[in-house]
């Protein structure tokens, strides 16, 4: 989280409820990107970022430090995520979610956003290829920049447990970009 989310927290925290609204808007996108990733599909994802987003409205008095917000906001999105999966009638047989990694630039050139494009789509196969639960730590570690001790207690796994999972999903994205190179 920046350091104005981490702020608005604090704010938050100590009895300013104006800063609430602020801190929604800030973490939606967030929210929403994780619950697409998590999901596998768009209609599930937006009904889980809703739902997450209401319960960090409502259940933001349970957090007490406001630099663990990102890990909290993420733990209860994954859980919603769950819940959703086990009722959804798009929840997929296997594992195979849709990603969406929009890759930032401040350079609007046509051919570099056509290359982030193509860099995203490969990503998202990549991705899809490996199982959830190597997806859920490379996703938590490296696209939403959590510690691995805050990784770990928000999948209930041992540190080392994580930086397993870590290591082992890596090298599957390894394999399959290299499988690619030489198709």
């Amino acid at each position: 989280m920046s350091a104005s989310e981490v702020e608005l927290t604090q704010r938050l925290l100590d009895g300013d409820e104006g800063a609430l609204a602020p801190l929604l808007e800030t973490i939606q996108r967030k929210v929403f990107q994780y619950t697409w990733l998590m999901c596998g599909q768009r209609e599930d994802a937006e009904e889980v970022a809703q739902d997450t987003l209401l319960k960090v409205s409502q259940n933001w008095r349970q957090l007490h430090d406001p630099h663990r917000i990102k890990s909290w906001m993420f733990s209860i999105a994954r859980n919603c995520c769950l819940m959703k999966r086990r009722k959804s009638v798009f929840a997929p047989i296997a594992e195979v979610p849709v990603e969406d990694l929009p890759l930032s630039s401040a350079d609007p050139d046509p051919e570099t956003q056509l290359l982030q494009h193509e860099i995203t789509a490969e990503l998202e196969d990549a991705l899809r290829l490996i199982p959830d639960t190597y997806r859920a730590v490379l996703l938590l570690r490296d696209r939403e920049e959590l510690s691995t001790a805050e990784t770990a207690e928000l999948l209930g796994l041992s540190e080392d447990a994580t930086k397993q999972r870590l290591h082992r999903g890596r090298a599957m994205l390894r394999r399959h970009f290299l499988a690619q190179q030489g198709a």
